[in-house]
């Protein structure tokens, strides 16, 4: 089968590029690695793009929980990084915002700004919101 490049876009800081056998995530790890799902590898660039930050970040799924956090979060802890009971509101201001839109939300009792994104990996599953710490 031929890699010819259908279509490539910038998402996350990445690139996918549209090949005959799927989908290529740049920068990889693996120069080989195809995926088969425009899905995974949108996944793959928002795991990279959170675990490259020099500041605590995270994903937050709709059910209030971080389905992955970098090594910063991990060694804090994920509580630290943003309290269960902020959680439901902080997706509630992703889900009123646009894909790739980006709003600041305040840690009042914790003196910490957070910027929400609003991404969308896969239609069937609406959006996700990726939080990073910037004060």
């Amino acid at each position: 089968m031929s890699d010819t490049i259908g279509v490539m876009f910038g998402f996350l800081g990445g690139t996918i590029v549209g090949v005959e056998s799927g989908y290529r995530a740049l920068p990889h790890p693996s120069q080989d690695k195809i995926y088969q799902r425009l899905s995974d590898a949108k996944w793959f660039l928002a795991l990279r793009w959170c675990d490259c930050l020099s500041t605590a970040a995270g994903i937050l799924t709709n059910t209030g929980e971080f389905s992955f956090y970098n090594k910063i979060v991990l060694e804090i802890g994920e509580q630290r990084f943003i309290p269960r009971a902020y959680r439901k509101d902080i997706f509630a201001k992703c889900l009123q915002i646009e894909p790739n839109e980006i709003v600041t939300y305040s840690l009042d009792s914790l003196d910490r700004i957070i910027e929400i994104k609003a991404v969308e990996i896969d239609a069937r599953y609406g959006k996700i919101a990726l939080i990073k710490e910037i004060q």
